[in-house]
């Protein structure tokens, strides 16, 4: 077996190329996601909320942030208008996670964008998320990046996703598949034409 190759970790290039940021900025991020953000107390979710935007993060109106969750990069979130955001859900953002209005993501679930090129030298590759409105990803679902989720899906507990869900569908599984309608009475519109992947 000591024909097959070993990268070498030392040589791969570092994370630093997304922070987007001084690294001060990171580094007193850091100090406030765990002070503010993670902790696991009940503090309010309007002061989550203030400090998430205090770093950048685009967050609107009548947001809930319940606690212990975590943003590798606010500058990279956008949270749309009455989202619920649950306990434990990590947005490990190297690249931008776009979330609508009116979307829960349940408690555990974990979103990230960035991947390495494994076959050559484990270089970061980033891709965004984008969850558009009135999407519920239910508890502990893994959101890989280059993801898109339809409007107003559903995805069961436990679901690894990745590529595009179609707008009004449940989807469940590892890999995801298509379960059926969230809404049986929307109108048929084909799969296909929405782009969804299995």
């Amino acid at each position: 077996m000591s024909d097959i190759p070993v990268i070498d970790l030392s040589k791969a290039p570092g994370e630093r190329a997304a922070w987007d940021r001084p690294a001060w900025v990171v580094y007193l991020w850091a100090v406030c996601e765990l002070l503010f953000v993670t902790n696991p107390w009940q503090i309010s979710s309007g002061l989550r909320v203030r400090i998430l935007r205090a770093f950048g993060a685009q967050i609107g109106a009548d947001v809930v942030f319940r606690p212990r969750t975590r943003v590798k990069f606010p500058w990279k979130l956008e949270v749309g208008d009455r989202s619920w955001i649950g306990e434990g859900v990590w947005f490990h953002n190297q690249d931008r996670i776009s979330v609508g209005h009116d979307v829960v993501i349940s408690q555990e679930t974990f979103l990230t964008t960035g991947s390495h090129a494994h076959r050559r030298d484990m270089a970061l590759i980033t891709r965004p998320i984008v969850i558009e409105a009135g999407v519920w990803l239910t508890s502990r679902c893994i959101v890989l990046g280059g993801t898109r989720v339809g409007r107003s899906a559903v995805v069961s507990p436990g679901s690894v996703i990745r590529g595009i869900l179609a707008a009004g569908g449940l989807f469940g599984g590892n890999p995801v598949r298509d379960l059926g309608w969230r809404f049986p009475s929307a109108p048929n519109v084909a799969r296909e034409s929405m782009g969804y992947q299995s």
